[in-house]
């Protein structure tokens, strides 16, 4: 995710820069879901894993806001 926000900010327009935003926030789309896919495996505890999940929504959050603003 934040290579994909770094790249996206060196490019020419805010169009490439919403581009890489929306592949960022997939990436952490996939996250949550390898994440929830541990739990669901019985491979880690949902304590464990919870806040993680919890924190990859709050930065899809903090993405799209973003991405609404430019």
């Amino acid at each position: 995710m934040p290579s994909n926000i770094s790249e996206g900010a060196g490019r020419n327009s805010n169009k490439e820069f919403k581009h890489f935003l929306s592949i960022a926030n997939g990436s952490a789309y996939e996250l949550q879901t390898q994440l929830i896919l541990l739990i669901n495996l019985n491979i880690v505890a949902i304590e464990k894993v919870q806040p993680v999940i919890e924190t990859c929504i709050e930065i899809q959050k903090m993405n799209y806001s973003f991405q609404q603003k430019l």
